[in-house]
């Protein structure tokens, strides 16, 4: 009966697996591991808990990587809060009372279905399993099944454990992925609070004070960027899925229409073009984008309906961005468990409602991650391999880097005078070390968009040789024009 079940959704959807097998075979297996490799070896990320053996899917962002980061999340914060009149921010605390979740459903049902091997102990996420089988075929997306039906296709297919090659798996069962701890100096269960895994209930919870505060009329969004936890059972692929990591969300709350009409129906797609269209902005190719409606069996416990914007990543197709329709679910749910009031007034109208939420929810990690393989590169040039990452300019660690010709004497001092007012305009790195050719190379592989050199030439009439990343190209450009803040590239 259960597998009867299984073949008719696979009849009446397309497997995800189907779609990863037909675009991962076009996809460089080795760039993943060459992004990994650069992001070591050039201080963008580096393995966490190090010297002790390390940590689990566990990262340190390095000097470079922070800085990307950051830029990645200014610009999000610029776009989608700061620049809009119709957004304003917050910053929630990471730990909340526990009856935040109880509320909003997430000690109950947030969760996915884990099995674990009899043999080795190794735990796995059961649909992960499935939809990573590569022999398998028409099989539905396993997000939707229930743990008695995965256990079926797991039997069916003979599908082993992945780290000691067992078929005696543990029956699945749903795993809660809250990251619990104590508060205060007991041990006692009624001090239990949870790490958060979401920053969205702290708009929720915060609702009524952004309205008030900010005199707020809908539609409106409250953006918010931090940390957030999961437990996840199977960390991986580098910055895609880790358990601590970083959360760009909004929460934009609109009247509440029947959430199926034209209204929020094109309010949701505003977002979801919005979104897309920011990614594409900032350097992902569109060719590596798609958009993916969930079935209805695969919604989130809050949703009524979810689009991701899913990036062909080495390992096939998976969730970049999340925009989902949650309706009033949250804010009733804290509405009920609170007994507070949360509902707005409408000024003009003395309309009383509970508004709904539309969520665009994105990870940095997997955002950086996405931006740093569609930029890596490898050209040959004069006979010899160029590795370059061709970041937005907005997104590079650095967008200048100042190179004197000489390391020592007059050309150093000047270009250090240069450097130490440029970098109080952009972000900027200065590097005396090795031949020019070199450090050129070593700024291409960061993704430096602009190297400035310092010649003799700049000592005569106050000029200097910016070089283009991509291009190579060389341009003369005077000082004060460079370090007026307005100076863009013109070939």
């Amino acid at each position: 009966m259960l597998l009867h079940r299984v073949t008719k959704l696979a009849a009446s959807r397309p497997s995800r697996l189907l779609r990863r097998l037909k675009t991962t075979l076009a996809t460089d297996t080795n760039l993943q591991e060459k992004v990994v490799t650069l992001c070591r070896h050039r201080g963008f990320v580096f393995p966490g808990s190090d010297i002790y053996g390390g940590l689990a899917n566990s990262f340190d962002y390095g000097p470079l990587g922070v800085q990307m980061k950051k830029n990645i999340q200014d610009a999000w914060w610029k776009h989608f809060v700061q620049s809009r009149t119709d957004c304003v921010g917050l910053d929630s605390s990471v730990i909340l009372n526990s009856k935040v979740w109880e509320a909003s459903g997430h000690i109950g049902n947030f969760t996915d279905p884990m099995t674990v091997c009899k043999s080795c102990n190794s735990r796995s996420r059961a649909d992960k399993l499935i939809e990573n089988k590569s022999d398998m075929t028409g099989i539905p997306d396993a997000g939707g099944l229930t743990c008695e039906e995965i256990d079926a296709l797991l039997a069916q297919h003979k599908i082993s454990c992945p780290t000691c090659g067992s078929d005696q798996l543990q029956k699945t069962r749903q795993f809660n992925l809250l990251f619990r701890t104590n508060m205060g100096s007991t041990d006692d269960t009624s001090e239990w609070v949870y790490l958060r895994p979401e920053t969205a209930q702290g708009a929720y919870i915060n609702f009524q004070h952004v309205v008030t505060t900010m005199r707020r009329r809908l539609p409106f969004g409250v953006g918010q960027m931090g940390k957030s936890f999961r437990n996840e059972i199977s960390p991986g692929h580098f910055l895609f899925r880790t358990r601590e990591f970083e959360q760009l969300e909004l929460q934009y709350f609109c009247h509440p229409t029947d959430s199926d009409t034209w209204y929020v129906l094109s309010l949701f797609s505003y977002w979801v073009d919005e979104c897309f269209n920011w990614l594409v902005q900032h350097g992902v190719k569109p060719s590596n984008l798609k958009k993916r409606v969930h079935d209805q069996a695969e919604l989130a416990h809050y949703a009524r309906a979810t689009t991701d914007i899913e990036f062909l990543y080495p390992f096939g197709w998976s969730e970049l961005w999340g925009i989902a329709n949650r309706t009033d679910f949250d804010l009733k749910k804290h509405m009920e468990a609170s007994s507070k009031d949360l509902q707005y007034v409408d000024p003009t109208t003395r309309e009383t409602l509970l508004p709904h939420v539309v969520e665009p929810a994105l990870g940095t990690g997997r955002v950086m991650l996405a931006m740093l393989l569609d930029a890596y590169d490898e050209e040959e040039v004069n006979g010899r391999q160029r590795t370059v990452l061709r970041l937005h300019p907005d997104i590079a660690p650095y967008k200048f880097a100042v190179l004197p010709l000489q390391s020592k004497g007059v050309l150093a001092e000047k270009a250090n005078e240069i450097y130490v007012q440029l970098a109080k305009l952009a972000s900027c790195d200065f590097d005396v070390t090795q031949s020019i050719g070199k450090r050129y190379r070593r700024q291409d592989e960061i993704g430096t968009p602009f190297c400035v050199t310092v010649d003799f030439d700049t000592l005569e009439d106050g000029s200097v040789t910016v070089r283009n990343r991509d291009s190579m190209d060389q341009v003369r450009v005077p000082v004060a024009t460079l370090l007026s803040g307005g100076w863009t590239w013109q070939p």
